[in-house]
């Protein structure tokens, strides 16, 4: 059935995924706290891949709807970029609130914490190890993933398609390799405020991670079946923001919680 208007903006069909997609989250953050309390798994595992089923079907009526149907015209796409701009800008409070926390105590020490940062008894990590990989390595990302969007522009989609796979594999590795400093950590979430805020910043982060490259895989299944034109490409542009985003946010993490912080 098709609609005739005299707008050019897009008014969304009835849909059962915002509401799914709603109790799924819901039910997926209740198990995991059942997880950590109860150490029951059976809960995750029932939420976990409804969460997955109604991210896909959701994700598949929106490509639809714009590479298809081409309902996202000018306007629809220019309001879907102030609406990723004041989502970015959430996050990018989301984590001043962590960086507030972290100056509170570092720049006063309270008398619990021996009025030192760290405080006695924590050795944090060597910046110019891991942390400095870590840091090449998602700015190399950033890099592959402007050459990507570079490349969409230009009409040169093969390089686009090997850059932005070049950008996921490094995500993926900067995942691994933060999870191993995690598990040789000389501290845990539960030392002091100090290992509060280190894991609470960095693995917030590392969530961040997780979800742009699962936000840029999409992107690269989406280059296979050519839903990407000089034009009409603001699904993968808003990956690549996101992207940015986290790599800014890391750079202040690694400046502050590994370099200064030591």
């Amino acid at each position: 059935m098709k609609h005739h208007s005299h707008h050019p903006f897009h008014l969304v069909d009835y849909s059962p995924w915002p509401i799914m997609s709603s109790f799924s989250v819901m039910l997926l953050l209740a198990s995991m706290i059942n997880w950590f309390h109860s150490f029951s798994t059976s809960m995750f595992f029932l939420s976990f891949p409804l969460t997955l089923m109604c991210m896909y079907q959701w994700w598949r009526d929106i490509i639809r709807e714009s590479s298809y149907q081409g309902l996202h015209s000018k306007e629809v796409i220019l309001n879907m970029k102030w609406g990723m701009i004041l989502f970015i800008t959430s996050e990018v409070f989301f984590f001043i609130s962590f960086f507030w926390s972290f100056f509170h105590s570092y720049l006063a020490p309270s008398l619990e914490l021996g009025a030192l940062w760290p405080p006695k008894g924590i050795m944090p990590f060597n910046a110019f190890q891991i942390p400095l990989l870590n840091t090449i390595i998602l700015l190399t990302s950033g890099i592959a993933v402007t050459w990507s969007h570079h490349s969409v522009i230009k009409n040169n989609y093969s390089q686009g398609f090997n850059s932005l796979l070049m950008c996921i594999i490094l995500g993926l590795y900067f995942t691994l390799l933060q999870a191993y400093e995690y598990y040789e950590a000389p501290f845990s979430l539960s030392d002091s405020v100090y290992g509060s805020v280190f894991f609470v910043a960095t693995g917030f982060h590392g969530l961040h991670v997780i979800i742009g490259t699962l936000f840029l895989f999409i992107c690269l299944i989406r280059f296979t079946k050519n839903n990407f034109s000089l034009y009409h490409h603001f699904g993968f542009e808003a990956a690549a923001w996101y992207w940015h985003f986290v790599d800014i946010v890391w750079l202040f993490l690694y400046t502050f919680l590994y370099w200064w912080s030591n």
